[in-house]
């Protein structure tokens, strides 16, 4: 509740305390401590007084509390009890809550002076969600634990019933670079390296900097299953809890493994970024406005109704969408957006060789994409028969990302989105606009990224194709 250890407090309190020397109310014959770091009653008994500026609020209905708002100098006249104190203000007295709101965030909250929501995101990231799991967390462990009998626990259960909620973890972690950055720019300010300090101290938090406290969530998710084996591995198998440890860390196993995919998913949409940023004449919404894993690219010929002549198009194959590329005559590293293809709307159908219906032509290696409202027929023809096959492994393959995506709740949020298309544009020197000749007509607006780079940037260039 109380925090002395920021410059300006101490400025504050000692102009509290001049006041006090002329009339203005405090005792001035014994001198003012701004101490955080020794709360407690040997600096009243020695014949000190301790003031303390409230941080915010304490609102009370009971008549032996003492209230007080955000910024009130109190008198700190018992400290003995390290969670309630018992303190004077002009001609009010009683019991107030050393510390009911714990640690740094909320603090950080109230300072919005030195900080804004967006920088609290990014340092803290879900951290407030950890905690709350974590809380539930305990008490069914708690539950499940005998006092009296420990060897006696069964403990599996929990992990169980709780596997889902640990994917929490997978925002926190891919957050933390970030955090790190983020805290890095402020603790070159003296305010913010006061300020924190000043918050350690005062919930008297063992001698480490914030992100050092801020790695303990990564650090932890990664021992669940090394501790989990560990528990396995002396625990006899005629136990009763036996099984369920073993799906215990199983099951932690594979929120370990969930946690790296995300993580790398979030890796790639700073590729994703710069490949689009590389592509000349883009059109429309972002990739990764829907998208955010490269499954397949490569070379296809192909055909759409009304059409009647075949072209030959570079094909990139993203969860949700597909979008194909029309390579320069010249500069055949250089690749023209032409257009995409919703695959939440589309049916694949393998075609055998010979007469083809649809198109009346005759084909081979081909497969057609067909929109479920019929109003898009896409006649795709691959070179060899084992790419044909590889395509439909990759369609197939883009259909179940789509699902594991859903069922696992992942999504970009939108900060990351912008982030990395921010990056894809800071990344490529100012060329020419990639959008047509004002002259003609536009369905759609250009990406605001307008810039140009001559290497694709999504997995590995080997002869002008990206292959993961």
């Amino acid at each position: 509740t109380l925090c002395l250890f920021n410059e300006d407090v101490v400025v504050s309190l000692r102009d509290k305390h001049r006041e006090a020397e002329d009339g203005g109310g405090l005792p001035s014959n014994r001198p003012v401590f701004c101490c955080p770091h020794r709360y407690d009653g040997s600096l009243i008994s020695d014949g000190s007084v301790v003031y303390a500026e409230a941080l915010w609020d304490h609102v009370t209905m009971d008549d032996q509390e003492l209230g007080f708002k955000a910024g009130d100098v109190i008198e700190v006249v018992d400290a003995t009890n390290k969670e309630w104190w018992w303190g004077r203000m002009v001609d009010s007295e009683g019991w107030f809550p050393a510390s009911f709101v714990r640690g740094y965030i909320k603090q950080c909250r109230k300072r919005t002076d030195m900080f804004n929501e967006e920088q609290l995101r990014t340092i803290f990231g879900n951290i407030e969600d950890i905690y709350r799991f974590q809380r539930k967390f305990l008490k069914g462990l708690e539950k499940k634990f005998n006092k009296e009998q420990p060897h006696l626990s069964e403990i599996g259960c929990c992990f169980l019933e709780h596997q889902t909620d640990f994917q929490i973890y997978s925002e926190y972690c891919n957050n933390h670079p970030n955090a790190c950055i983020q805290l890095s720019k402020l603790m070159k300010v003296n305010k913010y390296v006061f300020f924190f300090e000043a918050c350690r101290l005062l919930q008297k938090m063992i001698d480490i900097s914030l992100d050092g406290f801020l790695l303990t969530p990564v650090q932890k998710i990664c021992k669940y299953p090394l501790q989990l084996g560990e528990l396995l591995k002396y625990t006899n198998p005629q136990h009763r809890d036996y099984k369920d440890v073993e799906a215990a860390l199983n099951a932690m196993k594979n929120v370990a493994r969930l946690i790296n995919e995300r993580k790398r998913r979030l890796e790639n949409i700073d590729k994703i970024a710069q490949w689009q940023s590389s592509i000349e004449d883009w059109e429309g919404e972002d990739v990764l406005s829907r998208s955010s894993e490269l499954i397949f690219s490569g070379e296809l010929t192909k055909l759409s109704q009304p059409q009647t002549k075949s072209q030959q198009r570079m094909f990139f194959l993203f969860d949700h969408q597909m979008v194909f590329c029309k390579k320069d005559l010249l500069r055949r590293d250089m690749l023209y957006y032409k257009g995409r293809v919703d695959m939440d709307h589309m049916e694949v159908v393998d075609v055998e060789d010979g007469k083809e219906k649809d198109f009346n032509i005759s084909v081979k290696n081909a497969v057609k994409l067909r929109s479920t409202s019929g109003d898009q027929l896409h006649l795709l023809s691959a070179k060899k028969p084992e790419l044909k096959e590889r395509w439909i492994r990759a369609f197939n393959d883009e259909r179940r990302q789509v699902q594991h995506d859903r069922d696992t709740g992942f999504s970009l949020t939108e900060v990351q989105k912008k982030q990395a298309m921010l990056n894809a544009c800071k990344s490529h020197p100012a060329g020419k606009p990639k959008g047509r000749n004002p002259q003609e007509p536009q369905e759609h607006q250009p990406s605001e990224c307008g810039y140009t780079s001559k290497t694709y940037g999504v997995g590995s260039v080997t002869n002008n194709t990206i292959t993961k």
